[in-house]
């Protein structure tokens, strides 16, 4: 029989067995951390996976073929599809007066056969053909003559100031370049290859693109600057920017718009320098919408009203991230879109004001569903937890930019969607034709853009405006 061991033997099996139980609690410990940490990150990969342009601001060319249906936060209006009573529409209609008129006369009776000359003219059906005639480029000549004076001297005839060279385009061939160019977001090649085919004329991509940024540059004087001061006065202006590949390199395009003028421009900075660069919100005094991205936060001598869509989608994916946090955020949502159609409704009728019960009943919702939520997610460490805290934060801190419009309906609205229609012309360039060369190439383009954009406000046909811009006497906007 053994014997038992020594109080020594049991302090050192002790001792090793603490050891292995330290070592064991350490690598529990490490195993929590890392189980959390995946946790965070699954919860953050599923966060971006279910990302769409109906919960972020993803734009919606980027879902695949196998999107779902659309779903709306509107609710029905009650309309018929289709054109509204008051529509002016673009349908062909007959003219009064055409160009070409071809009669087409019976020769002889379908009846008996008789010879219908001088016959009485009982009914006349019109017919009309819209067509575009035959195009070919007409080649002026100028020729600058010379003569000598009985005194000796030689003096020569002057021709007209834009006429230079050799050989050149004219402003109404260099239009429809830059139309097709900026417009139309087409590529050097495929310009060059149109004017070609459809004028006869040959052009080359070095030539396309010359007129262009000709163009652009008769727009850095009295137009841009035209622009930037009719914004900076304006009572409520629109921002917004997004990115845009130059050179290689991401830059930014910036933009400040209102119902009457547009104005983007590119820069290599996203913050307060590339806004600067605009010259309009560093004196603008009205009212300023945008999102709540923090550098708008720095010009503090206008009103900021934030887009309640931008917040809309961030409610939408708050719904799908957290089960608590979808009971605040459906609140949220819910007051939001019910001061929209109030705010709408005084617009409509031209009353004065909402209701101020209806308006105090759905703001101290939004406040309530945005207390909700700060009070949910307080001390949450994970990405998701600290991303819906600091929405709810931001509802609250920032609740009367938000609800702005609902406070005056009459003088700012719910979203920002007019900045970003100006700026999703850039998206559409970038994916029609890919990024821009030059940052030279860029600002051109974003000019005209500026120009093309306040031709249309104003109800100016683009293709008058690009002529008087090629001709080198861009068009301005009549002051009110």
């Amino acid at each position: 029989m053994s014997e038992p061991p020594s109080i020594v033997e049991l302090l050192a099996r002790l001792a090793v067995l603490e050891a292995r139980l330290a070592e064991r609690d350490e690598r529990v410990e490490a195993l929590v951390a890392e189980n959390q940490r995946l946790a965070e990150e699954n919860a953050d990969l599923r966060r971006r996976l279910g990302q769409n342009p109906r919960n972020s601001d993803r734009p919606p060319s980027s879902e695949a073929l196998g999107k779902p249906a659309p779903k709306s936060l509107r609710q029905r209006s009650g309309r018929k599809p289709g054109g509204q009573p008051g529509h002016s529409g673009s349908t062909l209609r007959q003219v009064d007066g055409p160009d070409v008129v071809v009669r087409h006369e019976p020769a002889v009776c379908s009846g008996c056969g008789d010879n219908l000359a001088g016959a009485a003219e009982v009914d006349l059906v019109r017919r009309q053909v819209f067509e575009i005639p035959p195009v070919k480029a007409e080649v002026t000549e100028h020729q600058l003559v010379t003569r000598r004076c009985a005194c000796g001297v030689h003096t020569s005839g002057a021709g007209p100031a834009t006429v230079d060279a050799p050989v050149q385009y004219g402003p109404r061939l260099a239009a429809i370049v830059v139309y097709l160019m900026v417009a139309q977001f087409g590529a050097q090649k495929r310009v060059a290859q149109a004017v070609a085919d459809l004028f006869g004329v040959p052009i080359s991509q070095g030539s396309v693109a010359a007129l262009t940024a000709r163009a652009g540059r008769r727009l850095d004087g009295d137009f841009l600057a035209f622009i930037r001061q009719a914004l900076s006065v304006s009572p409520r202006v629109h921002f917004d920017e997004t990115g845009l590949r130059v050179a290689g390199k991401l830059h930014w395009v910036h933009s400040a718009s209102t119902d009457k003028y547009s104005l983007v421009y590119v820069h290599p900075k996203r913050g307060k320098l590339g806004i600067d660069a605009g010259g309009v919100l560093d004196r603008f005094t009205g009212i300023a919408v945008h999102d709540a991205w923090a550098p708008y936060d720095c010009y503090t001598d206008a009103t900021h009203s934030l887009c309640c869509a931008h917040l809309l989608r961030e409610l939408v994916a708050a719904t799908e991230l957290d089960h608590k946090a979808a009971i605040w955020a459906k609140q949220g949502i819910d007051a939001l879109l019910a001061l929209k159609d109030a705010a709408d409704t005084v617009v409509e009728t031209g009353a004065a004001a909402i209701d101020p019960k209806l308006l105090h009943e759905h703001v101290d919702r939004f406040l309530h569903a945005a207390l909700v939520g700060i009070k949910d997610h307080a001390g949450q460490t994970s990405k998701v937890g600290k991303k819906l805290h600091a929405l709810a934060r931001r509802m609250h801190d920032r609740i009367s930019d938000y609800l702005r419009f609902a406070h005056d309906p009459h003088h700012t609205v719910f979203d920002n969607n007019p900045a970003e229609r100006e700026i999703r012309m850039i998206k559409l360039r970038q994916k029609v034709s890919g990024c821009m060369r030059t940052l030279a190439g860029a600002q051109h383009f974003c000019a005209i853009r500026s120009y093309l954009a306040t031709a249309a406000k104003h109800d100016m046909n683009l293709f008058d405006a690009l002529t008087q811009l090629t001709a080198g006497d861009p068009w301005l906007p009549q002051v009110a």
